[in-house]
């Protein structure tokens, strides 16, 4: 019996919640890039999935580019629709997928952006005041840098995730895989004493368990901490817009260039693939060139 293409997205959402552990935001993307296909679809009168066929596929590829979609994007919305379509394969809705044939635009390898140690240095001056929302913020951004960790794993900590005595922390990553991640001396002050004279007193009555709380004392959001994060920004001086995730690749970056190995890195990242991590390396040679060429007298 056909299905409506809506019922089919909504059971693979479900696949995608319960099975895989995707996030919500994976998940967001995954159901806006299906949709945009069942909208191509309305457009060229194809009524049922199983009425698409590769000549379909092909032809919405062709359809991104014309719109002028980065290769990323394409590349991500290809991925998604391949999925899609591989898990019907699956359910036995469909006996083929018509997006395995597809073949994805290759992106072009983007450096990852990060801060120089001075400009951390910077970061940390505008960051050291002694106000409640002031010592928040200065534990966020040492143990953003401390650990490398993302910004939608530090919205998650709980307070029973820290151990001040072995400085190390949970954190729960994705797909909620679980890992322990270390903590220096510098983040291990901040933390303790944004706890022990700020974190109480911006509760106020709220009654949660998250380390990170905002100026209601509800649970700090990852929006929040982008917002947080620029501001310290303003006040360094800096020319560019921080990335929350700029701090991670400034975390895995300065450890290659100081000496530590790339399987370090991954784990401490908590990188499923060596892949993830091998992009760093281009980095620090990249910084090695422009450091050679400043100073060398005969470059």
């Amino acid at each position: 019996m056909d299905q409506k293409p809506c019922i089919l997205l909504e059971s693979f959402i479900e696949f995608l919640k319960i099975e895989k552990n995707y996030s919500e935001y994976t998940i967001e993307q995954y159901q806006k890039d299906i949709e945009a296909f069942f909208m191509f679809m309305n457009e060229q009168g194809i009524k049922n999935v199983k009425d698409v066929e590769y000549f379909d596929a092909r032809l919405f590829l062709t359809k991104l580019h014309e719109m002028e979609y980065a290769r990323a994007s394409v590349a991500r919305k290809i991925s998604s629709l391949r999925s899609f379509f591989k898990y019907l394969n699956r359910e036995s809705i469909l006996a083929e997928n018509p997006f395995s044939m597809v073949s994805q635009p290759k992106s072009s390898v983007r450096l990852p952006k990060f801060f120089y140690e001075e400009e951390m240095e910077k970061l940390f001056e505008a960051s050291s005041e002694h106000a409640n929302l002031g010592e928040r913020n200065r534990a966020i951004l040492e143990l953003l840098y401390a650990t490398g960790i993302r910004v939608s794993e530090c919205a998650g900590i709980q307070m029973k995730d820290l151990d001040f005595h072995l400085s190390t922390l949970l954190v729960r990553g994705k797909g909620n895989k679980e890992r322990f991640v270390l903590f220096g001396s510098f983040a291990h002050e901040a933390i303790e004493r944004y706890i022990n004279n700020s974190r109480g007193k911006l509760m106020g009555n709220e009654d949660h368990a998250h380390l990170f709380v905002n100026a209601r004392g509800k649970p700090l959001k990852p929006v929040g901490f982008r917002y947080i994060l620029n501001q310290i920004i303003d006040k360094a001086s800096l020319t560019n817009k921080i990335h929350p995730h700029m701090l991670r690749h400034t975390f895995a970056t300065h450890l290659l260039n100081h000496g530590a190995d790339l399987r370090t890195v991954q784990e401490l990242l908590g990188h499923e693939h060596l892949s993830s991590t091998q992009v760093y390396t281009h980095v620090t040679k990249e910084h090695l060139k422009k450091t050679y060429m400043a100073h060398h007298p005969r470059a």
